[in-house]
């Protein structure tokens, strides 16, 4: 559905790249996680795809159609919600919608249960300039869906909002995917990425350092561990264990041996703990 190769963008022209020989293929139906902190290029790339940059270097191609050559048929099909609120604040919610459906040459989904969806249904006739930022955010992610898009770019679409909210949110996403929705997410939140996406990229300094499915990221990166307390001379004591060096298992087996343990639970790397080890970056 999506296919990018050998990308490079640079804002000055010149061998400053904010995106460097970036590649990835996206599969129809695919929640795809691009991954990474605050300016390494998740933004810039995404903003190619959806022809807000213009392609410098590499190939782009959505649905089987290069970006260069893309038409009114190819934008139809796609939706965008941008981590800035980019709406008519002289408009009400319910009249940014309405805007925007005629912009598109394709049945388009009715405001109000757009509205509702995202739990603005009471401020749907109220002007955009009075709307909280969480508030903006939902009307910008309810936009991105005016057109039914079949591809759908979402960048950092909880920002900001409550976990209520957010959880709403992720079940929009996950029912769009069900219909046959392709979804590219970018975001610095690991742990929406980790419930959301059947795959994801990991992005620093415009570089792509990996990329795969959060649990085989995990399996193959992550470090298995245990936390045990137990009671030791007469005192509860907590000691985190490595399941895979052989003194941290032969130390787990005493303590078993002892049986004097009250509570033992594995710790499983998470998605974020994968990142830092592999990029040396923490997210910001």
């Amino acid at each position: 559905m999506i296919r990018v190769k050998n990308l490079y963008h640079s804002y000055t022209n010149d061998s400053n790249y904010a995106v460097k020989d970036v590649s990835f293929e996206i599969s129809k139906g695919e929640i795809f996680g691009f991954l990474g902190p605050s300016g390494a290029g998740k933004s810039t790339t995404q903003k190619i795809l959806i022809g807000l940059l213009q392609l410098q270097r590499g190939e782009v191609s959505i649905d089987g159609k290069d970006i260069r050559n893309a038409n009114r048929k190819l934008f139809n099909s796609i939706g965008v919600s941008f981590e800035r609120a980019n709406v008519y604040k002289k408009l009400t919610g319910i009249e940014n919608l309405s805007f925007f459906a005629q912009m598109f040459s394709v049945p388009t989904e009715d405001p109000l249960k757009l509205l509702k969806m995202v739990g603005l249904q009471d401020a749907a006739s109220k002007k955009a300039s009075s709307y909280s930022k969480g508030m903006l955010q939902r009307l910008v992610f309810a936009r991105s869906m005016i057109n039914n898009p079949s591809i759908w770019f979402l960048d950092e679409p909880t920002s900001g909002l409550d976990p209520t909210t957010t959880s709403v949110i992720k079940d929009i996403i996950r029912n769009r995917q069900k219909q046959g929705a392709t979804v590219f997410l970018t975001t610095h939140n690991m742990h929406i990425a980790e419930e959301l996406c059947d795959r994801v990229a990991f992005i620093t300094n415009g570089e792509i350092s990996a990329i795969d499915s959060p649990r085989s990221l995990k399996l193959k990166y992550g470090e298995k561990r245990v936390i045990v307390e137990h009671i030791e001379a007469g005192e509860l004591t907590k000691e985190e264990l490595s399941l895979t060096e052989e003194a941290n298992k032969e130390r787990l087996s005493s303590i078993i041996s002892a049986g004097k343990i009250e509570t033992m639970h594995t710790q499983e790397a998470s998605l974020e703990d994968i990142f830092i080890k592999l990029t040396g970056k923490e997210l910001k």
